[in-house]
């Protein structure tokens, strides 16, 4: 597959490689050599979001960063439920296929519980944890996500999404903490991957999922101790306006021992807002 003529090689220099799953092929990066880093975006992202990240640990670390299929350069089937939990078993068939141990895991947004579903179903193979902006619970009582949930994932914001791409155009926007590091280049960048209307499912079905999958989520979250000897670094943006101080506090509690830092400028994106400061805290735990 040719590179897309959108695509900045400078900014995502990355060769690409793919997985066959049951319903197409998922993209994903593949630098570097030695104890592997799993990188896993959320909505509207992709492996993109991580480019700062994968220049610099690959020099020391082997950096694999899949695209979910409906996103970045994965295939995205029409046909497809796009339902968290299936997205968990492409991701699961796709490490599995790669045998590796000591993973450090890096998960945001929807990349949370996707990620940490592989780290609970599998915590022997997890050596360290990057948490930034996401959730792991069950929030159908929580009027706040109950609210974006209805709206997003209703029929007003999927024929928003279908039609306008209002998700990667809009909310992305709203979400940085420090707009000015969304620039229209980088911005381009999360709109391309799906600029038709029929490549956008993947991106309308996440917001009615964060009220849908609540019985997944309670799965996971019945099952995260598995993972409290794990080294945890919570980095968090505390101007997202998707997940808030309240829930950093939540993740606080139920990881007591992990180290916390606090970006008072940056949103919902820290790889994007604030990625030399994400390094060297990602450094100090690949250290421990």
């Amino acid at each position: 597959m040719e590179k897309p003529k959108w695509l900045n090689t400078k900014e995502y220099p990355f060769k690409s490689h793919f997985f066959k799953t049951s319903i197409g092929n998922m993209h994903y990066v593949d630098e570097g050599k030695g104890d592997p880093i799993i990188f896993m975006h959320g909505n509207p992202s992709w492996s993109f979001e991580f480019r700062y990240l994968i220049k610099e640990f690959s020099k020391t670390h082997r950096c694999i960063a899949p695209d979910l299929i409906g996103f970045g350069l994965s295939d995205k089937p029409a046909d497809w439920l796009y339902l968290p939990k299936e997205h968990f078993k492409n991701i699961d068939q796709f490490l599995e296929s790669l045998n590796l141990k000591n993973i450090t895991l890096v998960v945001g947004d929807w990349g949370g519980p996707i990620g940490l579903s592989y780290a609970i179903n599998h915590p022997g193979k997890i050596k360290n944890i990057i948490i930034t902006n996401t959730w792991l619970w069950p929030v159908k009582y929580d009027w706040y996500y109950q609210a974006f949930s209805r709206l997003a994932g209703g029929p007003m914001g999927r024929w928003l999404i279908r039609k306008y791409n209002f998700f990667a155009k809009n909310i992305v926007k709203s979400a940085f903490g420090d707009k000015s590091k969304l620039t229209p280049e980088i911005h381009k960048h999360y709109l391309m991957p799906l600029g038709k209307p029929k490549e956008r499912k993947g991106c309308w079905v996440f917001p009615k999922q964060i009220i849908g999958s609540s019985d997944w989520l309670n799965s996971l979250w019945n099952k995260y101790d598995v993972l409290k000897n794990k080294n945890i670094l919570i980095a968090w943006g505390m101007k997202d306006i998707a997940f808030r101080k309240k829930e950093l506090n939540r993740w606080i509690q139920a990881f007591p021992n992990a180290k916390v830092t606090r970006y008072e400028d940056a949103g919902h994106f820290v790889a994007e807002e604030k990625p030399n400061e994400l390094i060297a805290e990602m450094k100090s735990i690949l250290r421990y």
